[in-house]
């Protein structure tokens, strides 16, 4: 993988790249890999409110960018293309499978696909591969500019997408060794994800242990009451009902219909822009 910005941003496996501005700039032409940005666009990216100075301060830290990118693999700077005329700004070229990001999107997309159509074992397989692609949080060394913060909070929120069609393939697929664990990982870092309470007390519900079920669910309602005022989901209400009356194959059944709901909604934005 040429360009990695899941996690710290890397070329090939250079860690050190550049000034922070320099890094700034490359994630920026990356989420756009293949259409020219305009000077005035990619500085209201860098900041809230561009400095009198932003264009020449573009242009200087393009100049270190393109010196870093041919230090991690010359002859790379090349990739950075300069749009000159009415259209003046910056591009840079990545084919898909040079950018983490195009492979993960890809991928997650493909799991997402297989799991509704109840290939579980080639969901797990697609979803596991795509995942890994991921080496930490994005956007740790980035401005905290509205545009930046917004890609942030998307793209964090599509790992944990398909972290949820992951453990649900896992659970209908009846692997469930090491499912908790890695469930209550995620809740750790998104622990208002209510998806994710719901597959965790469905897991222990497949497992056998409603006790446990009823725990974590008993976690998820003093968390959303204590934190937000929220009534507990009617998703995991409904697997409370199935943990009380030890229904592993309700919850099997909740599980399964609740991926093919959240799967029509992911479609929907999708058939709106097309029509």
């Amino acid at each position: 993988m040429l360009f990695r910005i899941l996690g710290p941003l890397q070329i090939r496996a250079v860690d050190e790249i550049g000034s922070p501005a320099q890094r700034a700039i490359l994630t920026a032409l990356l989420l756009q890999a293949g259409h020219p940005i305009g000077v005035a666009e990619l500085a209201e990216r860098l900041w809230d409110e561009p400095p009198a100075s932003a264009t020449a301060n573009i242009r200087s830290h393009l100049t270190g960018l393109r010196r870093t990118l041919d230090q991690a693999d010359p002859g790379l700077r090349r990739r950075v293309r300069t749009y000159r005329g009415g259209q003046s700004g910056y591009g840079l070229h990545a084919a898909p499978d040079e950018l983490d990001l195009s492979a993960f999107t890809m991928g997650a997309r493909r799991g997402r696909s297989l799991l509704l159509r109840g290939d579980t074992d080639a969901a797990i397989a697609a979803l596991e591969e795509a995942l890994a692609l991921w080496r930490g949080p994005f956007g740790q060394d980035l401005p905290p500019t509205r545009w930046f913060n917004a890609h942030v909070a998307g793209l964090n929120n599509t790992r944990f997408d398909a972290y949820q069609d992951l453990f649900t393939a896992c659970l209908l697929a009846g692997r469930t060794e090491m499912v908790t664990y890695r469930i209550e990982c995620a809740i750790a870092e998104a622990p208002y994800r209510q998806r994710l309470w719901e597959l965790l007390a469905a897991a222990h519900c497949v497992d056998g242990d409603a006790a446990s079920a009823l725990d974590v669910i008993k976690r998820c309602q003093e968390l959303l009451t204590g934190d937000l005022g929220l009534d507990l989901p009617p998703r995991v209400e409904a697997m409370r009902a199935a943990a009380l009356d030890w229904d592993r194959d309700q919850a099997l059944r909740l599980i399964a219909a609740h991926a093919t709901e959240d799967g029509e909604e992911h479609r929907r934005p999708a058939q709106r822009s097309l029509s």
